[in-house]
């Protein structure tokens, strides 16, 4: 592995760009490949066994391409198939876990909401996750069904949309929860809609910056960061490349390459 080998980025959609965004900003100098895979989207109704099939599909693609790092940007994918991830290949992982942890430390009403895939919520790692650190805090849980077509289908803004996250965030406004934790990457995409409808003083946590520190961390622990401005990051999607395109030039000037790809 070389400092100018790209970082690899894949996501059960384009979802994962939010991440994406995160390490671009802190890692300008480096090449990354963006793997879209929203043919399979979503990922969160998938079995284990699936998801875990899709992962190596995914990982084998960007490995071809000489990846020095891959940064699973999805979060059901993350909790179903991690381990076995990093126990087949040898390049360095890094996952993405709803950020709960933070969430619980500063948790005034001892309730925080977590929005999330049902591959997530129902993950042995995630189990293991709250166990560990949310013991004296109300979790309260809910599916986001539909969010993730909802982005995919570039409509995260449509009153439907808004209506679907009304009815999904109003367990939890009952509950008076001052935290909400997004599990899932395309989640962030929403966070417009989100704050229209939670009371002011709950605080929305994504995992985006902190997996892009973790990616720094491990690239330079790793002696692999680049040193120099490599080429421009190139994405690929099994779809739809405007609907990409589109979210990725939202409030960003960068003119980026999206490639359709049958992968």
């Amino acid at each position: 592995m070389k400092k100018s080998d790209p970082i690899g980025i894949f996501d059960s959609g384009i979802g994962g760009t939010s991440i994406f965004k995160e390490i671009h900003k802190l890692l300008p100098l480096e090449h990354i490949l963006y793997l879209a895979d929203s043919k399979n989207a979503p990922y969160g109704e998938k079995t284990k066994e699936e998801i875990t099939s899709l992962s190596f599909k995914n990982v084998d693609l960007l490995l071809s391409k000489n990846c020095k790092l891959i940064v699973v940007a999805c979060n059901t994918a993350t909790t179903s198939s991690i381990k076995e991830l990093r126990e087949k290949y040898k390049v360095p992982f890094i996952g993405i876990e709803p950020a709960i942890k933070p969430a619980a430390l500063n948790s005034k009403t001892k309730a925080i909401g977590i929005l999330a895939t049902k591959g997530t919520l129902s993950s042995e790692l995630f189990a293991q996750t709250t166990d560990l650190i949310a013991k004296d805090i109300e979790l309260i849980e809910v599916v986001g069904n539909g969010l993730v077509e909802a982005v995919e289908d570039g409509e995260q803004g449509s009153e439907k949309t808004h209506q679907l996250l009304k009815k999904l965030l109003a367990p939890m406004i009952e509950k008076k929860i001052d935290h909400l934790v997004l599990g899932c990457s395309h989640y962030p995409y929403l966070v417009p809609s989100i704050k229209k409808i939670l009371p002011p003083h709950v605080q929305i946590i994504d995992s985006g910056e902190a997996v892009a520190r973790q990616t720094k961390n491990v690239l330079k622990k790793k002696g692999l960061l680049a040193s120099v401005q490599q080429i421009k990051p190139e994405f690929y999607t099994n779809k739809n490349p405007q609907v990409l395109r589109d979210l990725l030039h939202q409030g960003n000037s960068e003119n980026f390459q999206v490639s359709y790809l049958d992968f």
